[in-house]
């Protein structure tokens, strides 16, 4: 099989020649730049600066021969804009407080604050205060909540959904470009337009706005899920809207190139729990998502993909419900996520994109034998009748030895009878 027909098969819970393996497709799937720097060196290809595509993330782009030396079955095609809302064009050098010399778009622009903080601006406006903050010594930028005042007498939806809005010919152009040149890769496409995130915590306080209005602190966005419902649904209802026809604008360019949608980054999951009430879900969510899911199975051959970290097993037959195909990270360690229940219950209705091993302690903790034993056991759980794709829990981190990431890799390619 080629990589596409592997995926292809996975994804129709038809059994591929060997586990289809995806690193670097999504922001919820890669590896940060200094695992990718360390693994062209593992692998003995040419040194090169890294690309720096998510800027928050601290995630660097896998090139074709890093993706052909780990196996990789996928590859992205990502938005234009940055979260921190410039461009990712006209690549320049940086380097970054770890050291490392990465490539990020030409708008990117940092200051460092009195307490040696790194701050970087709202599409690289340096007049603008700042919206992401690394911490002296960090690996990542977090968003910098700058909420102003609330009147809730004034509170107006369309403040919270100002950094929505229609691709322009720009993002297009931009989004066409990438397709044409993965085409002849033979990989699966893994495609995100962004916009469709309903109440992504990464997206509330809106760090590519220079003056960010409406509800922006995390914590009142959480009140606000049990205190402002007719607000948070008239949010959600503006930007299904615009997210709808983004959808419209990028098949229209794209047709059925991409076979995977990366729809919803929004965490659900803590640990041991969940964020909100299944009762909440289908009040608040649920509509707004079988819209979404709904149009892209009327339009398009595409499969959605739904990221929601933690705890989440009393959400599956909620996402299965509202027409999610995939569900990542599929966190194991989290309550109630044993990989063999989650397999027999709902393999047959959910591909299980993740899983693989634990990014939190066994990758970046273990040994390599204990890293091998891990992704053997869940290959094991999660392989039978396809319905899976394997990837770490989440991303690859900073600090991972590069001999355990190195493991993963061969223990896959161990399951899969390679050599």
């Amino acid at each position: 099989m080629t990589s596409r027909e592997r995926l292809r098969a996975a994804l129709t819970h038809t059994t591929p020649d060997r586990v289809p393996v995806d690193f670097g497709s999504t922001a919820m799937t890669g590896m940060h730049a200094v695992c990718v720097d360390a693994l062209r060196n593992y692998y003995g290809l040419e040194r090169r600066p890294v690309r720096l595509y998510h800027t928050s993330g601290g995630l660097g782009i896998l090139d074709d021969d890093l993706l052909d030396a780990l196996g990789v079955d996928t590859v992205g095609i990502f938005p234009r804009g940055t979260s921190f809302g410039y461009a990712n064009e006209n690549w320049k050098e940086w380097r970054s407080p770890w050291g490392q010399v990465v490539l990020v778009g030409e708008k990117f622009a940092t200051a460092v604050d009195d307490n040696g903080d790194l701050l970087t601006f709202p599409q690289g406006d340096v007049t603008a205060p700042p919206s992401g903050r690394m911490p002296a010594g960090g690996y990542y930028f977090d968003a910098i909540v700058r909420q102003e005042p609330l009147d809730e007498e004034a509170l107006n939806p369309e403040d919270n959904t100002e950094e929505f809005a229609p691709l322009s010919e720009a993002d297009l152009l931009y989004l066409k470009e990438q397709v044409d040149r993965a085409a002849g890769s033979g990989r699966a496409l893994v495609g995100t337009l962004g916009g469709s995130s309903l109440g992504d915590i990464a997206h509330v306080p809106a760090p590519s706005l220079k003056h960010p209005k409406g509800i922006r602190d995390i914590t009142e966005w959480y009140v606000s899920l049990a205190t402002r419902q007719d607000y948070v649904m008239a949010v959600f209802e503006r930007q299904t809207e615009v997210a709808l026809t983004r959808l419209a604008q990028a098949h229209a360019v794209l047709g059925d190139a991409l076979d995977v949608l990366n729809v919803c980054g929004t965490d659900f999951g803590t640990q041991t729990s969940q964020f909100c009430s299944v009762e909440t879900f289908r009040k608040l969510w649920a509509p707004y998502y079988r819209r979404l899911n709904d149009w892209v199975h009327t339009h398009t051959s595409w499969k959605t993909f739904k990221h929601s970290c933690g705890a989440v097993e009393p959400f599956l037959p909620e996402f299965i419900e509202v027409g999610f195909d995939i569900i990542n990270p599929v966190q194991c360690s989290a309550t109630g996520m044993d990989p063999k229940t989650l397999k027999r219950t709902y393999g047959d209705r959910l591909v299980f994109w993740g899983g693989g091993v634990n990014t939190q302690r066994t990758l970046p903790f273990g040994t390599p034998e204990e890293v091998r034993q891990e992704v053997l056991e869940r290959c094991e759980a999660f392989a039978s009748d396809g319905g899976f794709v394997f990837n770490a829990i989440h991303n690859v981190q900073a600090g991972t030895p590069v001999e355990n990431i190195a493991a993963m890799v061969a223990a896959v390619r161990e399951f899969n009878g390679e050599r």
